[in-house]
Formats: structure tokens, sequence, C-alpha cells
């Protein structure tokens, strides 16, 4: 059984998010660290990759739907994802390719953890926190009824709630967040929390300028890392995704 559990989301290349999470204290004590998608498609992927790839055996990485995107033949029409996946080194690629779409683990205080991207059913699925109860019993359909936990990202909002006695969990995202500028994570066992880490945005934001190649770096950087897309506007975006209108 696992006792401490960092949850890292939606990292998309931001390298100095990630980094400002890793030196967290709370993240550098913790025995497992978890991947939950969306790694590399941002402006230094493969700076990313290598830094993850130095946790080791600590890190679990699950994948996103845009990592399946980076190393899919037809390119993303994402252009920072287009970029970036002619950028990653044939082991990095590998890598993205090998990895599972959800993962488990046994944690103190919760019990089985499932982990996934988006849901455990595709890594684009939508839900968010006031998707309808119906929406949420169609998502946790086919979830092993053992399963008290289970943790998601694809949206960049954190939040936490119960949905049909599960306690649903996303961490927000490192690298993009929505409504709020920070490095957004989680830290499970033996509870939930939800976590935000600030940086210097505009230190992030000069260093991704001068050290990607990505031709709208600059731009990329200031919108994401400084968060200019608010929760609302992306609740406006995504809400009908999740079937609410229907």
């Amino acid at each position: 059984m696992t006792s401490r559990v960092a949850v890292l989301s939606d990292i998309h290349g931001v390298l100095p998010a990630l980094e400002a999470v890793l030196a967290e204290p709370d993240v550098r004590a913790a025995d497992r660290i978890v991947l939950t998608g969306d790694i590399a498609a941002g402006p230094l992927p493969v700076q990313t990759l290598d830094l993850l790839d130095s946790l080791g055996e600590r890190a679990l990485w699950i994948s996103g739907n845009a990592d399946r995107e980076l190393v899919q033949d037809e390119p993303s029409p994402d252009p920072v994802s287009a970029w970036a996946a002619g950028r990653l080194r044939p082991d990095q690629t590998e890598r993205l390719a090998s990895l599972p779409a959800c993962a488990e683990l046994d944690i103190e205080g919760l019990g089985r953890v499932l982990f996934c991207h988006a849901t455990p059913g595709g890594d684009e699925e939508m839900v968010l926190v006031d998707s309808r109860p119906a929406r949420w019993a169609e998502v946790m359909a086919a979830v092993d009824e053992g399963v008290g936990t289970v943790v998601c990202g694809h949206t960049h909002m954190p939040y936490a709630r119960i949905a049909h006695g599960r306690m649903i969990v996303n961490p927000g995202s490192v690298g993009m967040p929505y409504g709020r500028p920070g490095a957004h994570w989680a830290l499970l066992g033996p509870g939930v929390e939800l976590r935000r880490t600030p940086y210097d945005s505009a230190a992030a934001c000069a260093r991704i300028a001068a050290e990607s190649a990505f031709p709208d770096a600059a731009e990329w950087a200031d919108a994401y890392v400084n968060a200019r897309v608010s929760a609302e506007e992306a609740i406006a975006v995504f809400g009908p995704l999740d079937g609410r209108d229907a």
C-alpha cells in the first residue's frame, strides 16, 4: 500500500511549471508521482520528458489524448502539438506510444484509486464538476465497484466531488491552467488535497520564449502560463461536450 501520492496532470511541456511542482517538499517526499496524461504537447517537450524520466520508478505515467496525438501518423490539428511531435527523440516517441490509458494504486486512507486522463472510458470524454448525475453514472458504469476514488485530468480545472458514492478528483493543470495562474496538482493519502504552486510566470514566459523553437512560443506562453482563459470561458466551451444540452 502506498502512503502519499502526488498527482500531476496536463503538464503540456511547460518545464518551469513542472520544475516548481517537483521542488515542492510534499512532492519530493511522495512515495509515487502519477502523471495523468498530456505530458509533452507544449513548447519544451524534450526537456520535460527528460526531467520526468529522471524520476525513475517513482513516476507512474498515463497517456492522454495529446500524448496519443504526438505519436500518431497524422499530424495533430493543434499547432504546438504538431510541432512538438517533430522534436521528440525516437525513445521518447516509443515511451509515449506505450503508455497505459488507466492505472490503479492502493493508497492509504483511500483504498483502490483509479487514475486516467479524461474518464475511465476514453481520453477525450468530457466530465466537469457540474456534470449531471446521469452523465457521471455513464462515465463510471464500467469501473469496478471496489474502486472508491477516480482521478482524472483533461479539463485543466481542479475539483473534488462525490458522484454515486465515489470521490472524483481532478488535480487541474500543471502547465495550462484555466481560471487561475500557478501550477495545479493534488496530493493523495490519507485524504485528498488540491494544491497550487505559485511561480514566477514572467520569468517562465521569458524562458519559454528563449528556449523553445516553437514559432509562437512567446504568445503561447503568455496565454497559458498566465491563465488568460477563465474557468467560466472553459466551462462554456466544454459544457456542451458532456451532453448536458442533449
